[in-house]
């Protein structure tokens, strides 16, 4: 069995190309595209308007969405922001998240995005109780007071985020964040007690088992059908001693970090060990093309010359960025240094891959006075290629062997007639976004989830879950 979309223009090799037919085989994984098809055929649906790879979002934080339109009565700065973002995550548990990520998922989906790297670090009970153990925070083994395991209930928060993935039908790498401390040489807080896991070999033992365990109830199969997939992450410099960052270098996959978002981050490295985070990163044989560095704001051009030189990737977040004063971070001089631009909602401020993919432009023009220092094509290739290199992900381009994830934009409307072809991409916004398609299903029409249903239903239930005023 297979399913067919005629697509009016789609983006195919890095060009516009009309009459596309996409065959998705009955695991959803692309096994013909076909271009130059004057009709749709009978068995296939007709996609007007503009077809693209489905968005990757590299870097998403799901519960921060709760804090939308809510943080910005009396300014404050990015400190502030953080401590109401701990009173949210203290509110989580496995069940409530589940809730919450739901709907921040089906509103991914129509925004824009397909894939989502989920920097996730809410890993234990309130207390830091590994959930499925009643042993201290810090024991490398998991268990029961009496040596056993609650298997049901071990991983129960990053279980609750991939069910919440499936059941919305987008691609996750989910990215097991490491937490140790709360600054440089300083204890986790009370707020910060449940990211840890007291040690590094308590980190890479809960990893280890988290990685097993989905690997048997979430097996990676063909491209299309396989949406969970598990990755691993450095919170910040401020939050991983130096001393333990070369254990990441032995890891498998994706590796993604929080880097120079914040001045004063910059600073404490500095003090704490005479050197930038990215250039601590580097001594610590982190840095290479698995890595994925999330903000990049403030650098040096050392620090651009040893992420570009290495070929790592770099997330940049433009609406969370600006919403949080963060500063404009130097994309333009980290793709041409060779490092891979990608695109990320961190926050949430919008779920919106097309407001994201201008933002990196604008940014760009406002930081240097001077137009189109990425082309529509560059910022194409930031939301989809470059988020799939990321993540690492079977996703980012309409071609044989990638999983059939696509979104189509509208082209007849007030925002976006008579844009050309491509150039689409600085006009439309998510309200544009006509259908979405994740493993050859559709998953989103029209802005209302297919098995979901209203997408502000599902964030209703979500801010009752979390008894927040919604």
């Amino acid at each position: 069995m297979s399913t067919r979309y005629w697509c009016e223009t789609a983006w195919v090799d890095g060009a516009v190309a009309r009459g596309v037919l996409l065959t998705a085989d009955d695991t959803g994984t692309l096994n013909a595209v076909e271009t130059g098809i004057d009709a749709a055929p009978s068995d296939a649906e007709a996609v007007p308007g503009f077809v693209m790879p489905g968005g990757v979002n590299a870097h998403s934080h799901a519960f921060h969405r709760m804090l939308r339109g809510r943080t910005h009565g009396d300014g404050g700065t990015f400190w502030t922001w953080r401590e109401v973002m701990y009173s949210v995550a203290a509110k989580l548990d496995p069940e409530t998240y589940e809730t919450v990520a739901r709907a921040v998922f089906a509103e991914m989906l129509a925004g824009g995005y397909t894939s989502v790297g989920e920097f996730h670090y809410v890993h234990h009970a309130q207390d830091g109780t590994p959930y499925g153990s009643e042993r201290p925070r810090g024991d490398a083994s998991e268990g029961t007071a009496d040596g056993t395991v609650d298997a049901a209930r071990a991983h129960a928060m990053e279980r609750a985020l991939a069910r919440a993935a499936a059941s919305a039908g987008i691609r996750i790498r989910l990215l097991d964040t490491c937490y140790l401390t709360g600054a440089i040489d300083a204890e986790l807080s009370a707020e910060q007690v449940r990211f840890g896991d007291g040690t590094i070999d308590g980190f890479m033992g809960r990893h280890a088992g988290l990685t097993e365990a989905f690997a048997e109830e979430f097996p990676v199969n063909a491209p299309g059908e396989s949406f969970v997939h598990v990755g691993a992450a450095i919170h910040s410099i401020r939050a991983v001693p130096a001393a333990n960052l070369p254990r990441f270098a032995e890891l498998d996959g994706p590796v993604h970090v929080h880097l120079s978002e914040q001045p004063a981050e910059n600073e404490a490295c500095q003090a704490a060990y005479g050197a930038s985070p990215t250039e601590v990163l580097g001594r610590s044989g982190v840095v290479s093309d698995r890595l994925s560095a999330v903000h990049a704001t403030h650098l040096s051009e050392d620090d651009i010359a040893i992420l570009g030189g290495s070929r790592a990737g770099i997330v940049m977040c433009p609406c969370t960025e600006a919403d949080l004063a963060d500063g404009i971070g130097p994309a333009r001089e980290l793709a041409d240094a060779g490092a891979v631009i990608s695109l990320g909602s961190d926050q949430h401020v919008v779920l919106d891959a097309l407001r994201e993919t201008q933002g990196l432009e604008a940014g760009e023009r406002l930081r240097s006075g001077q137009r189109g220092r990425f082309s529509p094509a560059e910022l194409i290739t930031a939301l989809t290629e470059g988020g799939a290199r990321s993540l690492d992900l079977p996703v980012g381009a309409l071609e044989v062997g990638k999983a059939c994830d696509f979104v189509a934009l509208r082209t007849d409307n007030m925002r976006t007639m008579g844009s050309l072809d491509e150039q689409i991409i600085l006009t439309a916004t998510s309200a544009d976004v006509s259908l979405t398609v994740s493993g050859g299903r559709v998953r989103v029409r029209d802005g209302v989830h297919a098995e979901l249903g209203d997408i502000s239903a599902l964030y209703a239930e979500a801010f009752a879950a979390l008894e927040m005023e919604g």
